[in-house]
């Protein structure tokens, strides 16, 4: 343990000398090794201590400068080993700071007062009038946080959860901030009443004020030019720059803001990126993505989006007030100049386009194709799942998680297809054929909800969706038994039971999660009743249900079996199985193609305008083979998709075999 000393006459007469003044000495200490020559023009009041000073600074260029102290005035401040602070035009008061850390050309660093660091800050999610707010903490999970909001039909479970994190406040509130090892503080204006986490960037900030920077050696947090941020809490592996501007926002792991982006009472989980535009009152779950300065996010519950470019929503009509929100389930897009008048509730995977003023509700009609012709809005069901972007998205989400940090906040299902998405094209399955029944089979429109389905895009869209349940239903099945003996029919039965009976009815998507919603209520039972007794704990909570995902999984497919097939697998004999295989390669070869043709639509003549300037057919060709790649075929996603096709029908043979 690292041991410190009154200072010496000595020490003290060498500090003055360098121009050194303090009210008074006594109240400051040293490290034993410490060197008063790499002291030079401070000024000290309060309870001081100083650390050794060992370390020599290489700056980009060349430039090397050694650790200590030099032009700077401290007030109740711990300076750790091998720090470098020069330069404070104002002062630094009540902070520790960590080994190694560099801060230089500041204006002010301060803690005054009892300070929280932005944990425990309301944010007024959804409703800009209140009535769905979030308290941000250090450990806010996208799922803590949908819970938070949306049960509010759960009055006791709400309270429960703000004690949980009223206790987490009173932890970490103090007088005195901290600085982490490794910290680079350059530039900077005002930072007052922020914690700083291992190895962060901070550069060039105009405000920070009352908020946490959650870096760490693994995942460094950066923060940089003319960034304006109160009442935050900014999450590991995050990067917010260029005149950002935040007011009472969380954001999570791994999350980049910038180039003006501005937001206000509202919360970014993993992977977000927003640059240009504007939030207000926006949940964000993870990969929510917006580029555009034309696009404002306001009042809506998005997850794996992209809003196109002046992508609008309107969360009241001129009477009460901004009292609507909406909801795009996971993966729904924008395209440019599209607009949703809250309340509104779009399906998984949904396109929307065009302007819809119909409060549209379409969340039984996942992968679906929204459009306005005329004011009026049109459904097309189904029709994205056969959409190379789609499954182009489902694909990257993955790659592109730039967590680094060993601790999770987020759990994140990536899958396209999963119980959550599978129930709902069994409503809407139901929803179609009622609407057959009600309307007649050769009906020119259906209406549904404020909305139109066409009699031909009603009839593709049951094809769709049954296709869709034979590939999630047969993958469920070849996973339970590619890898087991099935080589009689009470073998093969064996290796169908479900593990567990947990997966059986309604399943949910909270931000990211793909659950039971049996597994989400006995949660919110444990927390109403006291079982989970720090907040801290719900991260391990979530991370055990998302654990158990595929076990969950397969209950409910093995119930899905029986519903949509009309076979009990607890009396599945191996033709049976068999006869399932087959209609699943038949499904898994059929939608492949489809996608297949969809991206050769990107190869057509009219995807090569503009390709070729000043130039004839062949310099077009040659001109568009050099950017977007040569033959259709050899384009990688579209490789990708033919090897697709041949490893799924070998893996079909094969188990075709195994069950013959």
């Amino acid at each position: 343990m690292k041991t410190y000393h009154k200072l010496t006459a000595e020490e003290i007469s060498a500090l003055e000398a360098q121009g050194c003044r303090c009210q008074d000495w006594t109240k400051v200490e040293a490290a034993d090794d410490f060197n008063p020559r790499f002291v030079r023009n401070a000024n000290f009041s309060g309870n001081i201590r100083l650390g050794s000073f060992n370390k020599t600074f290489t700056l980009p260029g060349g430039i090397e400068k050694h650790s200590g102290v030099y032009h700077a005035t401290l007030h109740n401040v711990v300076v750790g080993d091998d720090c470098m602070i020069e330069h404070i035009r104002n002062y630094i008061a009540n902070y520790i700071i960590g080994d190694g850390s560099y801060i230089e050309n500041v204006t002010d660093l301060i803690t005054y007062g009892e300070s929280s660091f932005g944990n425990g800050v309301k944010a007024d999610v959804l409703n800009e009038t209140g009535g769905r707010e979030v308290y941000i903490h250090d450990h806010l999970s996208s799922h803590e946080a949908y819970i938070m909001s949306l049960y509010r039909h759960k009055p006791e479970l709400g309270k429960t959860l703000k004690e949980l994190v009223d206790k987490y406040v009173a932890e970490v509130t103090s007088t005195v901030g901290t600085i982490g090892r490794n910290v680079e503080i350059l530039d900077a204006m005002h930072i007052v009443n922020v914690k700083i986490g291992d190895n962060a960037r901070i550069k060039g900030v105009s405000r920070l004020r009352n908020g946490s920077v959650n870096s760490r050696k693994e995942a460094p947090a950066s923060i940089g030019m003319n960034v304006i941020a109160d009442d935050f809490i900014i999450s590991t592996g995050s990067n917010i720059s260029d005149g950002v501007m935040l007011t009472r926002c969380f954001v999570g792991q791994a999350c980049i803001l910038g180039h003006g982006y501005s937001a206000s009472d509202s919360l970014f989980f993993s992977n977000c990126q927003g640059e240009n535009g504007e939030a207000c009152a926006l949940f964000a779950g993870p990969y929510t993505v917006t580029h555009h300065k034309s696009t404002l996010l306001i009042a809506g519950l998005f997850s794996f989006m992209n809003a196109g470019s002046g992508s609008n929503q309107s969360n009241h009509m001129y009477k009460l007030g901004p009292i609507h929100q909406g909801i795009l389930e996971r993966g729904a897009r924008t395209t440019s100049d599209s607009y949703i008048l809250w309340p509104a509730k779009i399906g998984a995977f949904s396109l929307v386009m065009g302007r819809h003023v119909s409060n549209l509700d379409t969340t039984d009609l996942p992968f679906s194709y929204l459009i306005e012709q005329q004011g009026i809005s049109y459904i097309v069901p189904g029709v994205n799942l056969k959409s190379v972007g789609t499954i182009r998205d489902a694909k990257k989400w993955p790659q592109r998680d730039k967590r680094t940090d060993p601790v999770k906040l987020d759990q994140i299902n990536f899958n396209l297809l999963s119980p959550f998405t599978i129930q709902k094209m069994f409503s809407g399955i139901e929803i179609m054929n009622r609407l057959k029944e009600a309307s007649g089979q050769r009906a020119d429109n259906y209406y549904y909800k404020k909305a139109i389905i066409r009699n031909a895009a009603l009839f593709k869209g049951i094809r769709y969706y049954e296709s869709a349940i034979t590939k999630f239903l047969g993958n469920s099945l070849i996973s339970r038994i590619e890898n087991v003996d099935v080589h009689s029919d009470e073998a093969l039965r064996a290796a169908l039971a479900p593990d567990t009976a947990v997966g059986e009815g309604q399943w949910v998507d909270i931000a990211g999660l793909i659950a039971p919603a049996s597994e989400i209520e006995k949660l919110c039972a444990d927390i109403e009743s006291g079982k989970i007794e720090d907040i801290r704990d719900l991260t391990g909570r979530f991370a055990g249900i998302h654990s158990n995902y595929y076990s969950y999984e397969w209950t409910w497919a093995y119930d899905g079996i029986k519903r949509f097939f009309d076979i009990d697998p607890a009396q599945m004999t191996r033709k049976q199985a068999a006869d399932i295989i087959r209609k699943w390669k038949l499904a898994v070869v059929g939608l492949d193609k489809l996608i297949y043709d969809d991206a050769s639509k990107e190869f057509a003549l009219s995807s090569m305008t503009g390709f070729g300037v000043d130039g004839d057919k062949t310099r077009r060709d040659e001109d568009f083979a050099a950017v977007r790649g040569g033959a259709f075929e050899e384009n990688p996603f579209v490789a990708e998709v033919q090897n697709h096709i041949v490893r799924k029908s070998s893996l079909g043979d094969r188990m075709l075999e195994k069950l013959s």
